[in-house]
């Protein structure tokens, strides 16, 4: 990767479905053809096409990757159409608006763009998991725009609904996309291969799965939850507290699964509760509050990861997460069903190694200080050291490692008042420059702004009514944070990409399985587990390298070698 321009012979690809064959047509680097499009007699054609130019391929999307790598077909690099539409067009203040290859073909038609269409889902049916900075639905599409419409129908996904046309739309929004990129700031185009390799990566550990023993799992939730029913319902323990909960509440039926049941309850008994969130019921002095709170842990885990789940998305001692790249507004993956990259610590330990094999379990240490203080250009914020919060109380709060570190976070994630207020004034008389940077997107955000991230990921434009008071400092403290978030996605992102290409460039076993913000999971054989780990750290400096040029802020990965995901000390990397 690099910020330069890009020099890498490309190829349009149309891997085709339902019998229709592989075409492609080899573009120059500004896009534009050259020769017409050839179908190709095979897989093996694409691969041999690989070996031969190495090329960039130009994809429409992600999905168009999975039919090759479900044939056997691994591709080196690639320019992903929609997913570098969705940053052009968030880039011109249209974040949400369509960005599939219908609209983005609609576009250089000069027509408005029709919504995009659901996207196809080969894996198990599942709940949408978006994570910090849920934009919420997309923006609504055009008037008129129905069920019936090109975009929502079977066409849709295809472009203008033909395989040869598909591949013309592919080679046309490309070359546009080009012409955008080469006038733009060189941070864009790494920012969009870099999203590239990351929907390669996510079709890679989809195929791959994250070693996942199903027995163990079974185990713990046996454990936890009790025998699993026969015929469904509750386990025995919920089911046991079930019944201490009626019970408290003096034997009238509660269904401790029904909110407005649990607040007519607690109202009965002379407590007004406005949710039956977890933190408002632990100031309620009640004896059904110890049996509900339990409840609620074990309710959570038996709906997330309970056997259903297990039976839904673990397949051959695998789990294989469909991830959703760049589907949080700051950039973060989000995942459609199997809830990825939210594995609770209670089954953790089915994360297992396979005989022979080590995880290298890698994450990035306390990543948004260090991103802030790198893109500030102040390095003192962020020592070269393994834990900053304690290296600046030291410095500047007198050694109180919980007041510099409530000082910092409040300033990223706009706490400025109440306790915080005091260790923010230390701050902004130590890192000025730091300070001034997230104040800056505050109030560009509060000034209905657009706030752009180190690369160039844009934030959502302001909506009507953000003008008044309260709902403009609500976006100000979410710009406030954007800008460090998204920049610190991108370091994950180029992370990914870089760690990818090394592995790829020694040829090394070792298997990319899980990504969650900025921590990374190898399956590796246990004699290549140390070499893994070096390659990560070393991924990890080329990635500040790459974002922020010659900084001296570190961004250290702790890796370790275990054979469960749950352990926390290494063991021998060799059997």
């Amino acid at each position: 990767m690099g910020t330069g321009p890009d020099a890498t012979p490309r190829v349009a690809l149309d891997p085709g479905s339902d019998g229709a064959p592989i075409r492609v047509r080899r573009l120059a680097e500004d896009g534009a053809p050259l020769g017409e499009a050839e179908a190709l007699p095979g897989p093996d054609a694409v691969v041999a096409l690989e070996r031969e130019l190495s090329p960039r391929w130009v994809l429409a999307r992600s999905r168009s990757y999975r039919r090759l790598l479900d044939a056997g077909v691994p591709l080196g690099r690639a320019h992903d159409v929609e997913l570098t539409e969705g940053l052009l067009v968030g880039a011109d203040g249209g974040f949400g608006e369509p960005h599939g290859l219908a609209a983005a073909v609609a576009r250089l038609d000069g027509r408005r763009p029709r919504p995009d269409p659901s996207p196809v889902d080969d894996g198990p049916p599942g709940l949408f998991d978006p994570g910090l900075f849920d934009a919420g639905p997309l923006a609504p599409g055009p008037a008129g725009a129905g069920p019936d419409s090109a975009a929502s129908s079977g066409a849709g996904v295809f472009g203008n609904g033909s395989r040869s046309e598909e591949l013309a739309d592919v080679v046309a929004v490309h070359a546009a996309q080009q012409r955008r990129l080469a006038a733009g700031p060189a941070g864009m185009r790494m920012l969009v291969a870099a999203e590239s390799t990351g929907a390669l990566v996510a079709e890679e550990m989809r195929r791959d799965g994250l070693p996942w023993r199903a027995d163990v799992h079974d185990r713990l939730l046996t454990d936890v939850l009790g025998p699993r029913p026969v015929l469904g319902g509750r386990p025995p323990r919920l089911a046991g507290l079930a019944r201490e909960i009626t019970d408290a509440f003096g034997g009238r039926a509660v269904n401790p699964d029904s909110p407005a049941d649990l607040l007519r309850a607690f109202a009965r008994a002379g407590y007004e509760l406005r949710t039956t969130r977890a933190w408002e019921i632990r100031k309620v002095d009640h004896p059904a509050v110890a049996p509900l709170l339990a409840y609620k842990e074990l309710a959570r885990l038996h709906a997330a990861h309970g056997w259903s789940w297990l039976d839904t998305w673990v397949r051959g001692n695998r789990f294989h997460p469909e991830y959703v790249v760049g589907g949080v507004v700051s950039g973060r993956w989000a995942t459609r069903g199997g809830g990825a990259l939210q594995i609770p610590r209670a089954v953790r330990a089915a994360v297992r190694a396979d005989p022979g094999w080590r995880l290298v379990v890698a994450d990035a240490a306390q990543l948004e200080p260090r991103v802030l203080a790198a893109m500030a250009r102040e390095p003192a914020l962020a020592p070269d050291v393994d834990d900053l919060y304690s290296a600046l109380a030291a410095a500047e709060f007198g050694g109180d490692r919980a007041k510099a570190k409530l000082g910092l976070l409040g300033a990223m994630y706009g706490q400025t008042s109440g306790g915080a207020a005091p260790a923010l004034a230390t701050l902004r008389r130590r890192f000025p420059s730091a300070m001034a940077l997230l104040e800056d997107a505050a109030r560009a955000g509060e000034e209905g702004r657009l706030v752009r991230s180190h690369l160039g990921r844009t934030c959502p434009p302001a909506r009507p009514g953000d003008e008044a008071d309260v709902p403009a400092r609500a976006r100000g403290r979410f710009t406030r944070n954007f800008v460090v978030q998204a920049t610190a996605a991108e370091w994950a992102l180029v992370l990914l990409a870089e760690l990818r290409h090394a592995l790829r460039r020694k040829q090394s076993p070792a298997q990319l399985v899980f990504f969650q913000h900025d921590e990374v999971l190898l399956h590796v054989p246990a004699e290549v587990a140390d070499d893994a780990a070096e390659t990560v750290h070393a991924a990890a400096a080329t990635a500040g390298r790459r974002l922020f040029g010659d900084t001296p802020v570190r961004f250290p990965m702790q890796a370790r070698v275990v054979s469960g995901y749950d352990e926390k000390d290494a063991v021998p990397a060799a059997p």
